[in-house]
């Protein structure tokens, strides 16, 4: 007998592409059928069948302080009766401006979007109307959107999938987008000094979390930092995923590293569809009205959007003891993993930072695309499905971190980590 979301799901082929809106949910990389979802509350996601999860996705990193937090949803329900869209300036927008400019060291002015992808490609757009360079300079395996110049070597999804090229990437854009592994600082030098005074930017994931939680090694952001100042380049720092995450001013903060744009995302919105970026103002008058390198869009500072996100990060600015209790949360459960998994007997990694986790079954460190790939991706697969038949929500991808939310209790965690030892004795 079919359930509601296998039922769901062949009805959504009919009609969408691979029956999803975003390629990692269609479950290709752990097979099976995608679990359909119906509603959320705190820690816990319920599908179309009624059955409860206990969530790790955070809706990909967002919901930092749980799903239908009280406070937000109360906010946008009094925004909207005032409408959602007026495709006009609003003072909310300025007060949210405000706000991050107050929480994130390095940014003087903030242009809203509406998702991290027109984020990312807004900063290369005009790092290269300031630089007047073409090329951009990324990482294997780091996911900055879907705009053309970030699917060379990319993570996320097109790594699920093992998609090398992308049909409709022009061999000019291609061209113009330089990759290197990440954490080979002696690899990006070689790649500036062949491309001498033609790079316009150097973007990067602080803490990569597109190929599982990978963290940066000791000196390399900071090596990136003083190559881009040596030579002229826009040094940009993509926090779609760790902005306002892992500190109340994000990796700049986490990490003490200065870039001169950075990039955000849904976390900024609750949630809700949404992006900024920003970062010095010597760079970002260049951005029209002020300067001549064109961005726009309607929905820009929606203010649905905007209430979401000013609730949510107010919340997190006022109590910074939250950051704290996440990070002791995620301590808490890769020591129980680690027990668990060494128990066990087989060859695994834990990588942890912050709020962001992930277990990769392998014998050797993971601190890149290539050392991701290499892990026994298969055993994965069979532990994802162990865990969410016992009501675990993980990525369904071994190239995808966790991202831990504060409503998560103790009780939770322990049950993850008991159900953790019985799924991998299920899949050995």
């Amino acid at each position: 007998m079919y359930t509601k979301s296998e039922q769901l799901f062949e009805r959504a082929q009919q009609s969408i592409p691979g029956g999803v809106n975003s390629p990692v949910r269609a479950f290709k990389s752990v097979g099976g059928t995608p679990v359909f979802m119906k509603s959320a509350k705190g820690a816990y996601l319920f599908d179309a069948d009624g059955n409860r999860y206990i969530d790790y996705i955070a809706s990909w990193g967002p919901m930092i302080l749980g799903h239908a937090y009280e406070p937000v949803v109360k906010a946008i329900q009094e925004k909207a009766l005032g409408s959602t869209s007026f495709g006009a300036p609003t003072e909310l927008e300025i007060e949210m401006a405000e706000l991050i400019i107050s929480m994130v060291p390095n940014v003087d002015l903030v242009r809203m979007v509406s998702s991290g992808t027109e984020a990312c490609m807004s900063s290369i757009r005009l790092a290269r109307g300031y630089t007047g360079r073409n090329k951009i300079l990324k990482f294997e395996g780091h996911y900055h959107g879907h705009a053309d110049s970030f699917l060379v070597k990319a993570g996320s999804g097109l790594a699920t999938f093992n998609i090398q090229t992308v049909p409709g990437i022009t061999a000019g854009v291609a061209n113009d987008t330089l990759t290197a592994a990440y954490n080979d600082l002696a690899a990006v030098k070689k790649i500036v000094a062949e491309h001498k005074d033609e790079i316009a930017a150097i973007i990067t994931e602080p803490v990569a979390g597109n190929m599982g939680c990978i963290l940066p090694a000791p000196g390399f952001l900071e090596g990136l930092r003083t190559i881009c100042d040596e030579e002229g380049i826009v040094f940009i720092l993509d926090e779609v995923m760790t902005g306002f995450r892992l500190a109340a001013g994000g990796a700049q903060q986490k990490l003490n590293i200065k870039a001169d744009l950075v990039t955000y995302g849904k976390v900024i919105g609750g949630g809700m569809p949404v992006g900024a970026f920003g970062g010095k103002r010597e760079i970002m008058q260049h951005i029209a009205p002020l300067g001549n390198v064109y961005q726009a869009g309607t929905l820009s500072g929606n203010p649905i959007a905007m209430i979401a996100g000013f609730t949510m990060l107010t919340q997190l600015k006022n109590n910074p003891a939250i950051y704290a209790e996440l990070e002791a949360k995620t301590i808490y459960l890769r020591n129980g993993l680690d027990e668990v998994l060494k128990a066990w007997g087989h060859p695994y990694i834990i990588n942890q930072f912050g709020s962001m986790i992930s277990i990769h079954f392998s014998d050797h460190a993971v601190t890149d695309f290539a050392t991701a790939a290499a892990a026994n991706n298969e055993l994965f697969k069979k532990y994802f499905h162990a865990m969410l038949k016992r009501g675990i929500y993980l990525p369904p991808s071994a190239f995808e971190s966790w991202f831990l939310n504060n409503a998560l209790s103790y009780a939770d965690l322990d049950e993850t980590i008991s159900k953790t030892k019985e799924s991998l004795y299920e899949t050995a």
